[in-house]
């Protein structure tokens, strides 16, 4: 059987549709993935401004969806489901991608699968080549940063998070001290090609400590107060190279404790998320891995930010499990993969909003 899907994203700054289509024998088809961006709208602002975007999916949401199924040249009565990011992210762009696709669901007759952000991008990878489960995953972006065991759909374990920043948070900060434009981190990746990755010493963060948590935010400090001191672009490209390095070492060194207490005799590991596309990260995990013996695996770049082709798969994968979502299911702020261990043992304390992702 084949499902159909479309797929809805508008937890931060990209309002997103997409048509997928899975198969009976797992082989997966994105038919259309359509990205409106915001960043000319921020820019001013060093920064995605939670109303700004809000309003700016409102303005367009209706229009990328249209767009997304006139490329996949598809009706909504071809439609299997609908699939809709519901969190973790900014609230108020969450409930008009969610609104969007309960209106189709009620209109149309059809599943709606209310979908968690994060679980989009683990399974993200799988848009481009099939990776059975389980499998390691490091899910790192702007906004998060952990290693999960996901064993299946809707089934991920958490191995370590970061007990402060994100390593996408630290980049775009660094980049802002550096005065690069906005986005920062494609930004200091571009600078970084021009430096001496060993020209500044930088803190290295929980050396020694059990565990496979991370932490930026004695990095980002540090090389924040450098930036103050440099005069030069010379100068400014050697920094740049140094943080890259050093964010690419905290996340490789934390993912190969991770493999080294995997359990599975299959041995796969997948890096998702926005950071996965910086050239650095990826070599020094894919060494990390080659070296723990086990297979690397990575979205393509297009699907390393955040799309609506990874919330249809993700949508679909359910689908295929017989599992959907209440007319009622609400826009989350937060909602942590492995909610349990987020709430038994939160890295950061729950605050009325709930468990942080």
């Amino acid at each position: 059987m084949t499902l159909t899907v479309l797929g809805i994203e508008t937890s931060c700054d990209e309002t997103a549709a997409a048509v997928v289509r899975l198969f009976g024998d797992g082989r997966v088809e994105v038919a259309s993935s359509i990205v409106a961006s915001q960043v000319e709208a921020h820019k001013p602002f060093g920064g995605v401004v939670p109303e700004i975007a809000a309003r700016a999916h409102v303005e367009v949401v209706d229009a990328i969806i249209a767009r997304a199924m006139a490329e996949a040249n598809v009706k909504f009565a071809d439609l299997t489901g609908v699939a809709a990011t519901a969190g973790p992210g900014l609230v108020g762009g969450v409930m008009v991608g969610l609104a969007a696709g309960k209106a189709i669901a009620l209109a149309r007759g059809i599943p709606l699968v209310a979908v968690n952000h994060l679980e989009g991008h683990a399974v993200s990878a799988r848009l481009a080549e099939p990776i059975a489960y389980p499998f390691l995953l490091l899910l790192v972006s702007g906004g998060h940063c952990q290693l999960l065991a996901v064993e299946g759909v809707g089934k991920a374990i958490r191995l370590g998070s970061t007990i402060d920043d994100a390593a996408g948070e630290a980049f775009d900060k660094i980049a802002k001290a550096l005065g690069l434009p906005y986005p920062g981190g494609p930004a200091l990746e571009a600078l970084a090609r021009e430096g001496d990755a060993a020209r500044y010493p930088l803190p290295r963060s929980l050396l020694g400590r059990e565990g496979c948590d991370f932490s930026f935010s004695g990095l980002k400090t540090a090389a924040a107060r450098i930036a103050q001191t440099l005069t030069t672009d010379a100068e400014r490209a050697d920094l740049a190279a140094c943080v890259q390095a050093a964010i690419a070492r905290q996340l490789a060194d934390q993912t190969a404790k991770a493999m080294e207490g995997h359990e599975h005799a299959e041995r796969r590991f997948v890096v998702a998320g926005g950071v996965a596309a910086n050239q650095a990260v990826r070599e020094a995990l894919q060494a990390k891995a080659s070296m723990h013996g086990f297979s690397f695996h990575a979205p393509p770049l297009k699907y390393c930010t955040d799309n609506a082709a990874m919330i249809a798969l993700a949508g679909a994968e359910r689908l295929a499990l017989g599992l959907s979502s209440g007319i009622d299911a609400a826009a989350r702020p937060r909602w942590p993969l492995d909610e349990a261990a987020a709430l038994a043992n939160p890295v950061h304390p729950p605050g009325r909003k709930g468990a942080k992702a």
